[in-house]
């Protein structure tokens, strides 16, 4: 339509939102459907929290927040920063947000002009490019390939950066690949960013948590205090706390970026929702035992989804070292001719033909600038992923 903005025709809908709402319809209309599209816990937010949130709503806890968030939280962001990452903010150096994607969103906006650049490593979370091309800004991608484990090499990114590079956007433990990076993978980057002054970091930490390895989790800024000026670190309450309905994300980062992010979400949404932040600072605050428990949880799914996708030929499934998913290559099944009789060319073929043959609903790799892949989602039961994984073995093994 005409009056529509020009900029939404660079844009698309998430595609991980489109998959998960797919799913959704067809179970509506009576199919039997098992959706690994969306990247949520099953699991239930802690009652220690849940008693957080109904507390402040009885001690009336129900008006305008201050845009930046509650000082509560914000002390309570700046203790974690500093206990678990080792990072140094004051509370005024820390931000709320509506969900992490409003963080991401707003620094972009208050960064971002005409032809200023932003590398995104691939394969990257479905948000960011959009995120970006929105904010007038041209995402520059830089591939992180199977051979490499889905990690960014040092030399590839020296080779990416040009005179208008203004955010690197890192995501570890990664979505949709699971890589999480070493510290000494992290110090290789940070060298690379050392010579290259212009280039400002968004470290997205979401899945800090969730991580497999034996070497604790590390993030760039602490690996490399020298990027500690210009980097701002990104995480959340929504996948460590199975808290993502409650849309808290929060970020630390220098005053100036922060004075600005809390200047443009003065004039979008204002304050995170009051009740949501005090159950973010007992999830900050209080006990920690669900943490790990959900990690070993996830971490056994992990195990279970990789050996049952590998049993197939077809498939070649990688073993991730965080978050909650799998990215197999269904290279060898292109080419191949589907039970519809349709030959798959594309690994959105392949997703689009496993849903219409074995009602599994998974996302296709090209939806995350790499293929040809596809993302499982792992946050969901044992018994739906062993049947999702045996109707996958099904579909791989009926490919003529």
């Amino acid at each position: 339509m005409a009056f529509l903005a020009d900029s939404l025709s660079r844009v698309q809908p998430s595609q991980t939102i489109a998959v998960a709402e797919k799913a959704r319809e067809l179970k509506a209309a009576g199919r039997d459907v098992i959706g690994l599209g969306a990247g949520e816990p099953d699991l239930d937010t802690p009652d220690n929290i849940k008693e957080a949130a109904i507390d402040a709503i009885r001690r009336g806890e129900t008006k305008y927040p201050p845009v930046p968030g509650i000082p509560q939280l914000r002390a309570a962001i700046a203790d974690k920063f500093k206990r678990e990452n080792g990072l140094t903010y004051t509370p005024a150096q820390t931000i709320v947000g509506t969900g992490a994607k409003q963080i991401l969103y707003n620094a972009l906006a208050a960064t971002l002009n005409p032809g200023d650049e932003v590398l995104i490593p691939a394969p990257y979370w479905v948000s960011y490019p959009d995120m970006v091309l929105l904010n007038g800004g041209e995402p520059r991608f830089v591939e992180a390939s199977l051979a490499d484990k889905f990690k960014l090499r040092p030399e590839a990114l020296d080779a990416a950066i040009t005179p208008k590079t203004k955010w690197l956007i890192f995501n570890s433990p990664s979505n949709p690949s699971g890589a999480a990076y070493t510290e000494a993978e992290l110090k290789g980057l940070a060298e690379v960013l050392l010579k290259h002054p212009q280039v400002w970091i968004l470290a997205d930490d979401m899945y800090e948590h969730l991580l497999y390895t034996d070497e604790p989790f590390a993030t760039l800024a602490q690996v490399e205090p020298a990027l500690w000026a210009r980097t701002v670190t990104l995480n959340g309450v929504s996948k460590a706390y199975a808290m993502t309905g409650w849309r808290i994300g929060y970020a630390g980062g220098p005053d100036e970026i922060i004075k600005a992010m809390t200047k443009i979400q003065s004039q979008q949404t204002s304050g995170a929702c009051t009740i949501a932040q005090w159950a973010a600072v007992e999830a900050l605050n209080g006990p920690q035992d669900f943490v790990e428990s959900s990690r070993q949880i996830f971490q056994k799914r992990r195990d279970l989804v990789v050996s049952m996708l590998n049993q197939s030929s077809m498939l070649t499934c990688p073993e991730p070292e965080g978050a909650f998913y799998v990215y197999p290559s269904c290279a060898k099944a292109i080419g191949r001719q589907a039970p519809s009789g349709k030959t798959i060319e594309t690994d959105q073929d392949f997703v689009t033909e496993l849903l219409d043959a074995e009602g599994v609903a998974v996302v296709h790799g090209s939806a995350f600038g790499l293929g040809p892949n596809f993302r499982i989602s792992y946050a969901t039961s044992t018994e739906a992923l062993e049947e999702a994984c045996s109707r996958i073995q099904r579909f791989c093994n009926n490919l003529g």
